[in-house]
């Protein structure tokens, strides 16, 4: 049942600040006060010690334990979810799986060394002109953590998300900002949290989460002295500002941001001419998966003028046509996505003809088409508009699509479509698009992030704020650790895993 209030330091706590969510019924949430975020922080660095000095072991058994009574929570997860997002049942109950994968992933890492990155450099006394001390080096956790719930994403990038799982693991207390659009489900998700807290006997402040729509409550969080790092997924312009407040502080901190990108894709010569229209269908359907409103949603397909280019064009355009009206998470996501294939409209020329959507926070995809010049000589395209959106942009020979890979901003991803005969240009576009990218894909579509030990999930700016982080995949753990050395510390003094 949903109590529509924030938990702190081991209590469900209300305040006097309430907002009411249609989509579940007039159901009420209690916004967190800058006091309840204080509180919040200071409860998070009192057990920040007892947590991280938990043994790995327990740790692992305590994700399990969240996993667990996420999967208890199951079915009511999904309505919630569905009733807020407009997301399908199919999708949640997936997004749920994934969920439940990462944390039963983190809990399998931590239970060995490896993540530590243990090093040990013996005492050389006999070394001359000067002798070598004993010097043992691991990893140990930063501190508490406050992560930022993902509009697009009610529960893998959310409440017990990526972020979430990885920090826990690294024995960091979390924070978690609970995201407006669907406060219900990240409140159902943090109750398991609570519970698994119960039965594992973990400190009270180990986990908790606060309301709160706007920036007062986010902007509260990141200031806090007791705050040592911070996960956001979100828009360029609110990860950007929350960026600027975490290093603008007396301490400044860590910021790790994923913030935007078109994903592009770069269609080669003899894939073009061998299969242009599969192409062009296959892009249609990644396109507006989910209302086109994933982080790697292919949003720009860069190929040469010419007839293989219109078949693709006229492929991606049949399919995109005939696609249903779908309904996006917020009436502000809604917004700007309109708002954004209006000012393209201007900019360029529209291909499809897919009308207006009938109904409420509903839309229809677009697709446009500009050249290379006009592409590269404006800013604007080069912006992500969250939605169903696509750009043909069609080059004039490979020198220009060259130029293009160079001047393109910093991207999650970027694909090739190819086939063995285009391997020369795919070798000459490799050193530009692997300084612009954190996943390179070649023959498919980068809508679909694995959860796996080999996963990058970030880029450059304004893909993410560090090229070196990933929030997908065992190496997101790095980020809430730090490296700490000890030179001739006793045995007795050491960290277990340390020891001889």
């Amino acid at each position: 049942m949903i109590l529509g209030k924030n938990l702190i330091d081991g209590t469900w706590v209300g305040s006097d600040n309430l907002r009411v969510s249609e989509d579940l019924d007039g159901q009420s949430f209690a916004q967190a006060t800058s006091p309840q975020v204080d509180q919040a922080c200071r409860a998070a660095r009192r057990d920040f010690r007892a947590y991280s000095a938990r043994p790995r072991t327990e740790r692992a058994a305590f994700l399990r334990m969240i996993a667990d009574q996420i999967d208890v929570l199951g079915d009511e997860i999904t309505q919630t979810g569905m009733a807020e997002s407009g997301l399908p049942e199919a999708r949640l109950v997936g997004e749920r799986g994934r969920t439940t994968g990462q944390l039963r992933m983190f809990a399998d890492l931590i239970e060995e060394t490896g993540y530590l990155d243990i090093r040990n450099d013996g005492a050389l006394p006999d070394r001359t002109p000067l002798p070598r001390p004993d010097l043992r080096l691991t990893h140990k956790a930063i501190g508490p953590v406050a992560v930022f719930g993902a509009s697009n994403f009610p529960l893998a990038f959310s409440t017990a998300g990526g972020d979430t799982a990885s920090a826990l693991a690294a024995g960091c207390p979390v924070i978690v900002k609970g995201h407006s659009a669907h406060a219900g489900t990240a409140e159902l998700v943090a109750q398991a949290i609570a519970k698994a807290i119960e039965i594992c006997d973990m400190p009270a402040a180990t986990f908790q989460i606060v309301q709160g729509s706007g920036r007062e409550v986010g902007s509260a969080l990141v200031q806090n002295p007791e705050i040592r790092a911070v996960g956001f997924t979100g828009s360029l312009a609110g990860g950007r500002a929350l960026y600027d407040l975490c290093h603008a502080r007396p301490q400044p901190i860590p910021f790790y941001g994923e913030l935007g990108s078109v994903n592009p894709m770069f269609c080669l010569p003899e894939a073009m001419a061998a299969r242009a229209a599969e192409i062009g269908t296959g892009w249609a359907a990644s396109l507006t998966i989910g209302a086109g409103q994933f982080c790697t949603n292919p949003g720009v397909a860069v190929m040469l003028k010419g007839p293989y280019a219109d078949v693709l064009e006229a492929a991606c355009v049949t399919s995109l046509n005939e696609t249903a009206e779908q309904k996006m998470l917020t009436d502000g996501i809604h917004d700007a996505y309109e708002q954004g294939v209006r000012e393209f409209r201007v900019l360029m020329l529209e291909v499809t003809a897919c009308g207006a959507a009938s109904n409420k926070r509903s839309a229809l995809p677009a697709l446009f088409r500009v050249s290379a010049t006009e592409w590269m000589a404006n800013p604007k395209l080069q912006h992500e508009v969250f939605g169903a959106a696509g750009i043909i942009v069609l080059c004039d020979d490979v020198d220009q699509m060259q130029a293009l890979a160079e001047c393109l901003e910093g991207q999650l991803t970027v694909t090739l479509h190819m086939e063995d005969a285009d391997a020369a240009l795919g070798q000459a576009l490799m050193p530009a698009l692997e300084d612009k990218a954190g996943r390179l894909l070649a023959n498919g579509f980068p809508t679909g992030v694995e959860v796996c030990s080999a996963m990058m999930h970030g880029g450059p700016y304004p893909a993410s704020t560090d090229v070196r982080a990933t929030s997908v995949g065992t190496l997101g753990i790095v980020r809430w650790l730090r490296p700490v050395s000890y030179q001739n510390i006793p045995d007795a003094l050491l960290p277990d895993d340390l020891k001889d």
